[in-house]
């Protein structure tokens, strides 16, 4: 049984709050900081324990205006490493946690399997994102780039498409084959994004409260690990 069941009782129902547009932080940031997770190790739920080789708690989901869900999943869980895989097939989906969350702390390792030759690495980690992915709020990876928040928010009443790219000075992401660290802190009207020992950016404000967090596969083979929460 998925390990975190009883914390995923009472699912919240997604709900948006008007605001205006996106920011990055501006000015340099600390370097070399550890994580959330290696400073205070207690109070953090593995989102993988207890998964099994179904993924239980796990919801596999189409990315809009892509073909239909093919009926073998690109996504595996490895107990011997416990690693969640996607396989680098041609299906472009996420697979996201399912329960809505609100405040929190998400953290995440993931490395590309390096293919000699191959460019273009994409993949992304999603937090405050609508099952239907209309609203949806990711981090981009890629091979010795990403690090920054992307995506569709909520504007007047409207979705509304914000990149916080060309707002990120420092360049933390490792080429592919190496593991790098994520931590999404989601704490009211803030998404912030911490990247292999500092903040590259912040969305302030966020105007969508909450949502699921997830995983993306874009035809890229890709290893998840230690995808913990702790709740704010």
């Amino acid at each position: 049984m998925f390990a975190t069941r009883p914390f995923r009782n009472g699912l919240i129902a997604l709900a948006v709050a008007l605001a205006g547009p996106a920011s990055a932080l501006s000015g340099d940031e600390p370097k070399g900081e550890p994580s959330l997770l290696e400073n205070d190790p207690k109070g953090w739920i593995d989102m993988l324990t207890g998964a099994g080789p179904e993924l239980e708690g796990w919801v596999r989901g189409p990315i809009p205006g892509t073909a239909e869900l093919p009926e073998k999943s690109p996504w595996s869980f490895d107990k011997a490493t416990s690693s969640l895989i996607c396989d680098g097939s041609n299906s472009h989906e996420w697979l996201r946690l399912d329960q809505v969350l609100t405040d929190y702390v998400l953290h995440v390792e993931w490395r590309f399997e390096k293919v000699a030759g191959k460019k273009g690495y994409n993949s992304g980690v999603y937090v405050r994102t609508s099952s239907d992915q209309k609203l949806w709020h990711q981090a981009q990876c890629g091979d010795g780039s990403g690090g920054y928040l992307f995506g569709e928010t909520m504007s007047n009443y409207a979705s509304k498409p914000f990149d916080l790219s060309k707002e990120v000075r420092d360049r933390r992401v490792k080429p592919a084959g190496e593991w790098n660290t994520y931590e999404l802190t989601c704490r009211g009207r803030e998404v912030t994004l911490w990247v292999n020992g500092a903040v590259t950016c912040v969305m302030k404000p966020c105007p969508v409260p909450r949502g699921y967090i997830g995983v993306e596969s874009e035809g890229y083979r890709i290893e998840f690990r230690n995808i913990r929460v702790k709740m704010l």
